[in-house]
């Protein structure tokens, strides 16, 4: 019978669970260590694994079904109308924003930027400063674009007589609308509103939004999900990097521009602008995710994620079976790469709708099939690779459309579990651009974030609550 101190004759190797340091110590004697990165679930916090012991045998069938709808929707661009002639509940006194509901005194400095231009847009005040007055007055009514079938990139910002983008789900029959994309730099999205931002928007609506709808309509509807498979094919993710996909989207429209009885004029400028903008495609994307997306939305028992939204001040996630809800905590920081004269002392909280693409399964979650992404809002190609391999711990699925050819054509991760997010803590990586923290001034760099915990575990006791 051999005894117990025999142990420590043999080559002793270990599988070491925890603190790294125990592997430390055991490497300094020269001892083989396999370290095992194992943490407790949900942090070891036992009122949540209950939880979690419940909810998964619960939502088990139903997160399929969601998933299953998320995946099997058919976003197809059939229109560009104005906001106030599709958007629901839109009227001329009112502005959508991007993220969970937020009043004028809470808003963040880019969002006030994008609320006053707008009214300068629409020529509902003459200047900054009156249209400031009339935001802190009252007398304009202030909703998420989510409440309106609608998303919005950064501040969010949709008023009346702003073209947008109409997606109608061939499978599903719901439809989601956003705004055209304005390009990067100092836009309306990011808080400007300077002379040329208001000139720009008002060519949108007089030229570019009318050609736009006559050569979308002699299409007879735009496959929106094509486009974005294809473009994650070819080095894109579909939230900040749409090379590919704008360019794809061109190819497309191009015959039914020619088709159309705009002069060459018209046609040339609408073909400089498109291709002049690199985000062309990032609009009517998150119309097509959100489209998508929406189809879970108060589907019984399902702890899926159907909405995660950012205005700049808060952060707020919907969960299918909770319905409308909105779970909130303070919007995160990006950390990433500044334009030249800018630091992280100069940005402004994350915000945008955008990522509904990340909910969709594709921007940060697709990040491995673009790894120059990077070379925008910092890391290493490496870096792509693990967030998009981080993301599938907290899905339920791999999307059987948009698939990734570095990771051997696996599709992309789909579906974000609440449960699999509170027993793992990882939360939802976010790819996005920074907005200066002052009205006016616009985009000053792009960058990467997690979404936070506390949103996740309020949707958890939420949960619970009513089971």
């Amino acid at each position: 019978m051999s005894k117990i101190s025999d142990i420590f004759e043999k080559e002793m190797k270990v599988i070491n669970m925890g603190l790294e340091s125990f592997r430390s110590s055991m490497e300094h004697q020269h001892v083989k260590v396999l370290q095992v990165d194992w943490k407790p679930p949900a942090g070891g916090n036992k009122k949540l694994i209950s939880a979690l012991l419940k909810l998964k045998k619960i939502s088990e069938e139903a997160n399929k079904e969601g998933v299953e709808r998320i995946i099997n929707s058919q976003p197809v661009l059939m229109d560009v109308k104005k906001a106030i002639d599709v958007i629901p509940g839109m009227h001329k006194k009112m502005l959508l924003h991007a993220g969970p509901p937020i009043t004028w005194e809470r808003m963040c400095g880019p969002v006030r930027g994008a609320c006053m231009g707008a009214l300068i847009y629409e020529e509902i005040a003459e200047n900054p400063e009156k249209a400031e007055r009339i935001l802190s007055r009252g007398e304009i009514e202030f909703s998420p674009c989510h409440h309106h079938s609608a998303v919005g990139p950064m501040a969010g910002i949709v008023s009346s007589s702003m073209y947008v983008y109409c997606i109608e789900n061939k499978t599903f029959k719901n439809k989601s609308y956003s705004t055209l994309n304005e390009g990067l730099g100092k836009a309306l999205r990011f808080g400007s509103y300077d002379k040329d931002v208001i000139e720009r928007l008002k060519w949108m609506e007089q030229v570019l939004g009318p050609a736009l709808q006559k050569a979308v309509r002699l299409s007879g509807g735009i496959n929106v999900k094509n486009l974005t498979a294809q473009a994650l094919q070819m080095g894109d993710e579909c939230h900040n990097r749409n090379i590919a996909a704008s360019n794809l989207f061109l190819k497309e429209l191009t015959p039914y521009l020619l088709k159309t009885d705009l002069s060459k004029e018209i046609i040339l400028k609408v073909f400089q602008f498109i291709t002049g903008n690199v985000h062309s495609f990032l609009n009517m994307s998150m119309a097509a995710c959100k489209s998508s997306t929406d189809t879970i939305l108060g589907l019984k028992n399902s702890t899926l994620l159907s909405a995660m939204a950012r205005n700049g001040t808060d952060i707020g996630i919907r969960i299918a079976g909770l319905g409308e809800r909105w779970f909130t905590a303070p919007a995160g920081e990006p950390k990433g790469l500044y334009f030249p004269g800018y630091t992280r002392e100069d940005a402004n909280p994350d915000l945008g709708d955008s990522t509904v693409s990340e909910v969709a399964g594709i921007g940060g979650f697709a990040m491995a099939a673009a790894p120059a992404i990077v070379k925008f809002v910092g890391g290493s190609p490496s870096d792509a690779i693990k967030f998009t391999s981080e993301m599938y711990e907290i899905t339920v699925a791999e999307h059987r459309d948009y698939q990734i050819p570095g990771l051997d054509f696996r599709g992309t991760p789909v579906g974000v579990d609440l449960c699999k997010v509170i027993e793992k803590g990882i939360t939802p990586i976010i790819n996005t651009g920074i907005a200066h923290k002052n009205p006016g001034v616009g985009q000053v760099g792009a960058g990467i974030l997690y979404a936070p915990v506390k949103c996740f575990e309020d949707a958890m006791e939420a949960f619970m609550s009513e089971k």
